[in-house]
């Protein structure tokens, strides 16, 4: 080996490497073999562990962090206009559930709404008829809607956290939760509700991140993201339990005065 390269490796940082390889040949190793490569930041690990679960993609350079898949469609997703929004709704195949649905289930109602409504997953009749509480259930928002002078489609709109039905009307699971919840939240950036009402324990526990009983939170303001919100007892819950239909009265009554205050604005959350 000349002179001239043994000093380019040394200055390169090569020359040990060099000087293993050919000791443990017993003689000069080729000198190509020492070539560096040309894009250091391109070369993928080595698989030391399954290769099913490792990314195929190239390592970051600039010394900057790679987003995970899970990141990069929680960007997407967050960047969609509501008829793009509709579209990946609709062929979402992210968790188990989509596989025995009959319809998603976007959401319906004012898409500028002042109230927003969100209640836990579809039933049956929402999962035949691609919309949410149309069942007996939704025949009771509706009528609590109308006891404080709202009614669907009318400065309203009505969500729930997973779009696809769980089956049996079981709630959903976290991970099934997790994936329905960039869209949830992109509903939510696009409408920008003055007030959010959260329906039953599930809502509840997804748009607090916390876990705590409705009896608990009720009759107090409570925030997500910035925007107040209020909790009340999901009206399939009502229906089996009827002696609490006065307590969600209450609470309907607590969230019209949360309203009235939001729009003269003396309210904060707490």
């Amino acid at each position: 080996m000349s002179g001239r390269r043994e000093e380019m490796l040394k200055e390169m940082g090569l020359w040990p490497l060099w000087r293993l390889r050919r000791d443990a040949a017993g003689e000069a190793a080729p000198e190509t073999a020492v070539a560096p490569d040309p894009q250091p930041d391109t070369v993928r690990e080595p698989a030391r562990h399954d290769p099913r679960t490792m990314s195929l993609e190239p390592r970051a350079t600039n010394h900057e962090p790679r987003a995970t898949g899970t990141d990069d469609r929680r960007a997407r997703i967050m960047r969609m206009d509501w008829a793009e929004l509709k579209a990946r709704v609709a062929g979402c195949t992210d968790c188990p559930l989509h596989a025995k649905r009959n319809k998603t289930v976007f959401g319906v109602g004012d898409e500028n709404a002042d109230w927003l409504f969100v209640g836990e997953g579809p039933g049956a009749d929402e999962d035949a008829q691609g919309e949410p509480f149309v069942g007996q259930a939704g025949k009771l928002l509706d009528n609590m809607l109308a006891a404080i002078k709202l009614k669907r489609g009318d400065n309203v709109y009505i969500a729930n956290v997973v779009k696809c039905r769980p089956p049996g009307n079981r709630n959903p699971e976290p991970k099934e939760a997790l994936a329905c919840e960039p869209y949830l939240h992109r509903q939510i950036e696009l409408i920008r509700p003055r007030l959010i009402v959260a329906l039953g324990k599930v809502a509840v526990v997804n748009l607090l991140a916390r876990e705590a009983s409705i009896a608990s939170l009720r009759g107090r303001i409570h925030e997500y993201r910035g925007i107040p919100l209020v909790v009340t007892y999901h009206p399939a819950y009502l229906l089996r339990n009827l002696p609490d239909k006065a307590k969600a009265w209450a609470d309907l009554c607590f969230a019209v005065d949360t309203m009235r205050d939001l729009q003269s604005g003396t309210t904060a959350a707490t």
